[in-house]
């Protein structure tokens, strides 16, 4: 049974209800909280096979020959037209991207892209690399008409990029994006996590890099702002 992107709920109702907290290090807390931001954002412990959205990203190997791990499992849910056609794209550099169809997933497209072997480079170019990863993967979905897009933990399995730190990669890349000039054609942005040290990675990151939007009530309390019609980083925000 598919899942439907858009039945998940975003950062901002995860704030409303509770089940997502502000972050306590106030220190880190250098991003502007918007709403039309955390909107977008949806944050999903599941199976990325089963999700129905415009498209899935997997973690493949620079062969895309299919692996183990999430890059199996789409493999074996897409069925053996995937590799046929992962055959003929010749491999991916590490940090690009590449698109074919998703045959018998519930998505329309799936966007391989190739993370970095965290101890093969320096930290500062695996960091380049897996954010050229979600840049990549985003920029390819733009051009192919793709609005909601759902990235797994890239490089968090045998690749060993440390969960936090990707975590930290992948929402700031993203956030960098949708605040960019081409961030208005993405509609919505889901991160598939699997592993509790995953879970726990973007629930820290998150609150961090997608704060929530509050305001100070009359007597003094912190309480959640009213929803906006446009995003402070990139102009006038209008409360509705």
């Amino acid at each position: 049974m598919s899942i439907k992107a858009a039945s998940l709920p975003t950062l901002s109702s995860l704030y409303k209800t509770g089940q997502m907290a502000a972050s306590a290090t106030d220190s880190l807390a250098a991003y502007t909280a918007s709403n039309l931001l955390n909107d977008k954002i949806s944050l999903w412990k599941g199976d990325i096979t089963k999700l129905e959205v415009d498209a899935i990203v997997n973690a493949a190997n620079r062969g895309l020959m299919g692996g183990g791990g999430v890059d199996g499992a789409i493999h074996r849910a897409a069925g053996s037209s995937l590799l046929e056609e992962c055959i003929k794209l010749r491999g991916c550099e590490t940090g690009k991207a590449k698109i074919t169809s998703a045959y018998r997933l519930p998505s329309k497209k799936v966007i391989h892209t190739v993370g970095p072997v965290y101890h093969d480079q320096s930290q500062r170019d695996s960091r380049a690399l897996l954010s050229s990863c979600y840049r990549s993967s985003l920029e390819l979905a733009v051009k192919e008409g793709c609005s909601s897009i759902a990235f797994c933990a890239i490089s968090t399995g045998i690749y060993g990029y440390p969960s936090r730190d990707a975590a930290t990669t992948a929402t700031t890349t993203v956030r960098e994006y949708l605040t960019g000039p081409n961030g208005h054609k993405i509609g919505r942005v889901v991160f598939v996590v699997f592993e509790v040290k995953d879970v726990h990675s973007y629930e820290s990151c998150l609150p961090i890099i997608f704060p929530p939007a509050t305001k100070k009530t009359a007597d003094g309390a912190t309480a959640l702002a009213p929803e906006t019609t446009a995003d402070p980083d990139v102009g006038e925000a209008a409360t509705k």
